[in-house]
């Protein structure tokens, strides 16, 4: 397994080393999260599956997120009926997005504040990968970016869902007046330029004593957060988005012209809506996902490299 990590890291540049240390391997006390970092059946970013080890041993997931669970429950359902009934909806995208950059500085791991500004980026890789590949490569990119949670402050989270549904749309209104597209893509080759390296400036060093929840801990309070400053709809919208995994694995395997992929896709059937009560764990696993479909997509360019 240390030859493994050896081979893995050794063509990465210093900012990219891997942030995970195994212990000596105990075959009569194996260490669990030893086996996941080591298991290679599902291809990850090593960086980024380093974080998410990590971030799965913190002591507060173990500890505080089934009571988070609860309380982030009752009140999102205090919020949903009291919003339900009123007469009148209200937004407030400035403290949103304010309060959760706050939030995430003072109150986070900084391995869950990783991943989090790490998926806005690799999501706009994936659909400017998606758009570049499809029926019209005039349909108009993601240009959001973050690199520090700080830059999450400036409608980051209200910007990667409308980015999200746009270009459904218009990726599926570009079918329509393309029909031949896909044999266009397939004669032309499949374009790689968006699946590029992801850079995240998240300060591991400064430790505050109260930057402790686990990345679904925090979810679980910020959805709350989440719902009291969206309209209900709104609210729903972004609910919603977490279903589309499976559209998204559909698309890349049009394009790639096989399902290789498809089968680690676990949010799935968007005509039949989760629960809002489950949108943090939806949205957990969502990361995971997009981190899946992102090494997928970066494999398969270090492929058709090598055989040019």
């Amino acid at each position: 397994m240390q030859k493994l990590q050896k081979q893995d890291t050794e063509n990465l540049p210093d900012e990219r080393k891997i942030p995970y240390a195994t212990k000596p391997y105990n075959r009569r006390d194996p260490n669990v999260w030893d086996v996941l970092f080591c298991d290679r059946s599902i291809p990850v970013d090593l960086v980024a599956k380093a974080y998410m080890i990590r971030d799965l041993q913190n002591w507060t997931r173990s500890y505080l997120l089934i009571p988070i669970k609860v309380i982030a429950n009752l009140l999102l359902a205090v919020i949903m009926t009291t919003k339900r009934l009123l007469p009148f909806q209200f937004r407030a995208y400035t403290l949103m997005h304010k309060s959760a950059a706050f939030f995430l500085n003072n109150f986070v791991s900084p391995e869950a504040c990783y991943l989090i500004v790490r998926h806005i980026c690799i999501g706009s890789n994936i659909i400017n990968f998606l758009i570049d590949n499809g029926p019209d490569t005039h349909i108009e990119k993601s240009k959001l970016y973050p690199r520090t949670v700080n830059d999450l402050a400036d409608n980051a989270f209200l910007e990667h869902d409308l980015i999200l549904y746009n270009f459904v749309w218009d990726y599926n209104q570009a079918m329509l007046t393309n029909p031949n597209w896909l044999q266009v893509v397939k004669k032309r080759g499949i374009n790689y330029d968006s699946i590029q390296p992801v850079e995240v400036a998240i300060d591991f060093e400064k430790r505050r004593w109260l930057k402790i929840l686990d990345l679904e801990s925090a979810i679980e309070l910020f959805k709350v957060f989440y719902s009291l400053c969206l309209t209900s709809d709104e609210f729903a919208r972004a609910v919603m988005s977490l279903q589309l995994d499976e559209n998204f694995g559909v698309y890349v395997s049009e394009i790639r012209g096989n399902c290789d992929w498809n089968h680690v896709i676990v949010n799935r059937h968007p005509l039949a809506p989760n629960s809002p009560f489950n949108a943090a764990r939806d949205l957990f696993l969502h990361g995971i996902v997009s981190e899946y479909l992102y090494r997928y997509l970066e494999l398969q360019k270090e492929m058709r490299n090598v055989s040019k």
